[in-house]
């Protein structure tokens, strides 16, 4: 929390120098500390390369690894590089047990989300090939090729409608009403499918405490003395 609330008042202008030297200073013991935290767990993981390509072992990489690529370097193309230093805030989902449970109900749903994103994608294609040819005469230059469409069909299926491109044919509007229909579609079923998968998560998570604390119990008996 320290370090995001650091990089944002980085960001303010007309900083002093002292202010600036605070700040870098500050941003030093942040990496130690988090590249200390890294290196430890590499060492006690059980399968090491493993925790390298899992999601926390790339979070808790990308912590650090932009100190350590802007060391030495003045460009200011590599100055992007540092606004990985924003993947920090998922390093909140490692001590937070509500976060927690939703990374869980994401493992538990992935097939389910990933056939979800495929259908979407699906479907943002064919709004952008249907709208194409809806209003590619009338309007070449907002609709002058499919790629130019997929911006709508975004906007469109997500139900944003920012109004910025709108068809003004009949064919197109009436393409437009379907498609929104759709998109109502495209927003609550993500919603019920993670909503359901925290659910199952959270039974599992109570099956788990109480077979802990069925566990410590029968170890508690197993212990216990026995009298003459």
């Amino acid at each position: 929390m320290l370090s995001l609330i650091a990089f944002s008042i980085e960001t303010l202008p007309d900083l002093s120098p002292g202010m600036v030297r605070a700040l870098y200073f500050f941003e030093v013991v942040s990496v130690v500390i988090f590249s200390v935290e890294y290196l430890a767990r590499l060492w006690v993981a059980p399968h090491r390369w493993k925790f390298v390509f899992s999601f926390f072992g790339i979070v808790d990489l990308l912590a650090i690894l932009p100190f350590f690529l802007s060391l030495g370097v003045d460009l200011r193309s590599i100055r992007v590089v540092r606004l990985l230093r924003l993947v920090r805030i998922l390093k909140l989902a490692r001590y937070n047990k509500a976060i927690q449970r939703f990374h869980y109900a994401v493992l538990i749903a992935r097939e389910e989300i990933l056939l979800f994103l495929s259908a979407a994608a699906i479907l943002l294609y064919l709004g952008a090939v249907g709208i194409y040819y809806c209003e590619c005469d009338a309007q070449p230059e907002a609709f002058g090729s499919v790629f130019h469409c997929l911006w709508w069909s975004l906007v469109t299926l997500t139900t944003v409608g920012y109004g910025d491109v709108y068809p003004i044919t009949v064919g197109g509007r009436i393409f437009t009403a379907a498609l929104l229909l759709v998109g109502l579609g495209i927003v609550a079923v993500p919603t019920g499918i993670i909503s359901s998968a925290l659910v199952r998560a959270r039974e599992l998570e109570e099956q788990q405490a109480k077979l802990a604390l069925g566990n410590r119990e029968l170890l508690s008996v197993d212990v216990a003395p026995v009298e003459d």
